[in-house]
């Protein structure tokens, strides 16, 4: 078993300690190849990028299970093929996915209200620009963008309006800001 570098070894040891920045660092880090994963085993975008949500989801509400001697982008991917089998399992039995409503305490951990370099950038646009900027997200981001910016409701809040878990809301709403702060620096750099 390969041992993790000392940053990502620092990075999952705040992220057990709650910290926002080090759930922003290893989303960021290991999205793509989890993603990517995803997009081999379901050739389709959207069923990719759901499932890769509900697995940093997932994964960040158990990070206090992850064991250092593993290595974090494979237990990662195991948790990824995991909820694939099950949702795979689900559609052969024809039986719809509930959503959880039970919220852990834990889930709240990870909630900082420090506004992220995302949120800084995103707050000094202008509205009208801002918003031609968010239209270009894929729909699911644009509706937690808008839930959370615009109409402010909390995760809680959001996680009932569109019935899925708070856990997936969060991940959902960290990579939004994440994509949207990208299509600013873009259009930043190209004036």
């Amino acid at each position: 078993m390969k041992k993790e570098s000392s940053t990502l070894t620092k990075y999952i040891k705040k992220a057990k300690e709650g910290e926002q920045s080090a759930f922003n660092y290893l989303l960021d880090t290991f999205w793509n190849e989890v993603y990517g994963f995803q997009l081999k085993r379901t050739l389709n975008e959207y069923e990719a990028e759901d499932i890769t949500i509900q697995s940093f989801s997932r994964a960040f509400d158990k990070i206090h299970t992850f064991k250092e001697e593993y290595n974090f982008k494979t237990w990662l991917i195991q948790i990824s093929k995991n909820i694939h089998i099950d949702l795979l399992r689900k559609k052969d039995a024809s039986i719809r996915s509930r959503t959880t409503t039970e919220v852990d305490d834990s889930v709240y951990k990870i909630i900082d209200d420090n506004p992220t370099p995302e949120d800084k950038l995103i707050t000094e646009q202008n509205l009208a620009q801002l918003l031609r900027f968010i239209k270009q997200l894929k729909p699911h981001y644009q509706e937690v963008i808008n839930l959370r910016y615009f109409q402010e409701l909390s995760y809680k809040e959001i996680s009932e309006t569109l019935e899925e878990p708070i856990n997936n809301i969060k991940v959902k709403l960290l990579r939004a800001k994440k994509l949207l702060a990208e299509i600013i620096n873009d259009t930043k750099t190209k004036s």
